[in-house]
């Protein structure tokens, strides 16, 4: 069961890491276009995909206890660029589904 978890991690590290690489190129590209540093925050792009789930996860921060607590975070990571959030996520996933590989000690 532990190997499909491992599984399911390593492929949700590659994923995140090719949206990451993917913004990133974006980004870089859009840069060059412009002739100045240009990256797109996480909101301007979840919206442009998505802004019924954008709307839907800001009503339920809105409805539970501890959204007070979570909001000003959540605005933090939201500003961060695209590649900037899903880099280190795809990186920790990759990390959590790695295979480990244990070191046999011989005694002679």
């Amino acid at each position: 069961m532990i190997t499909v978890f491992k599984f399911l991690f390593r492929l949700l590290g590659y994923a995140f890491l090719a949206i990451a690489i993917i913004a990133g190129i974006s980004d870089a590209s859009i840069s060059i276009a412009q002739s100045q540093v240009y990256m797109a925050p996480l909101v301007d792009v979840w919206f442009e995909l998505s802004p019924r789930t954008l709307e839907l996860m800001n009503e339920s921060l809105r409805g539970s206890a501890y959204g007070h607590l979570w909001e000003p975070g959540l605005r933090v990571v939201l500003a961060w660029p695209v590649w900037a959030v899903f880099a280190p996520l795809g990186l920790i996933f990759l990390w959590l589904g790695s295979r480990r590989r244990t070191a046999h000690v011989q005694y002679a």
